[in-house]
């Protein structure tokens, strides 16, 4: 991984994931590092274009398996053509989302299972994780709140009941607890500046770089 620093943040609906990592991205490069913000499903054209199958249309449209499956070739494309080479090049990567969701999505919240998502993670990306994790946690209903004001096509989760969401939440919080080392949790439900000042204060604690 040479240099560069791999940071991805995870959490329900409505957690403010996107505002965050756009905070983040801009506080590294205004401390003179270099930085490239992406997302997942995403981050590159064909990963791009698996996420519109996802993402959008009816709750039932895959099978828990398939969603996973779909989800891991859109990582692996992400990794090997776009997270890998930057930091290869001493970038740091700030990344909406990776391999925590799909476990906390289809592992625990399609109850597939957290062997069965650990086997494909180990298939598709060998021992590749994030340097830093953090989870932004808020309770599913207000996060749905939050994600409800929005004007998004991408809602095919959101519509997905209640159990479900709780589910993920709960999913997220054992992955932080399995993991404490490479996972913090941050209260969502806080300031948008709280979170990011506590986002920031993670940054220096756990990778040593003080962030304007």
């Amino acid at each position: 991984m040479a240099n560069g620093k791999f940071i991805t943040l995870e959490g329900g609906e409505g957690a403010g994931k996107s505002t965050q990592t756009k905070l983040l991205a801009q506080a590294l490069e205004g401390s003179g590092i270099g930085v490239l913000l992406t997302r997942e499903p995403g981050g590159t054209l064909a990963a791009e274009e698996i996420r519109n199958f996802l993402v959008k249309g009816p709750i039932d449209r895959w099978t828990p398996a398939s969603e996973a499956l779909l989800l891991f070739a859109a990582r692996l494309e992400h990794m090997e053509n776009t997270i890998r080479p930057a930091l290869n090049s001493d970038r740091w990567v700030v990344c909406d989302r990776f391999a925590d969701s799909t476990m906390a999505y289809q592992g625990y919240g399609h109850r597939l299972g957290v062997d069965w998502i650990a086997n494909l993670h180990r298939l598709t990306l060998g021992d590749f994780s994030p340097d830093l994790t953090i989870i932004l946690d808020i309770p599913p209903e207000a996060g749905l709140a939050r994600a409800g004001q929005r004007s998004d096509s991408e809602d095919r989760y959101e519509r997905m009941d209640p159990a479900f969401h709780q589910r993920l939440r709960d999913g997220f919080l054992e992955i932080a607890r399995r993991d404490p080392k490479r996972c913090a949790v941050v209260d969502a439900t806080q300031d948008v500046n709280k979170v990011h000042d506590w986002i920031r204060t993670l940054i220096h604690r756990r990778l040593g770089v003080a962030v304007e």
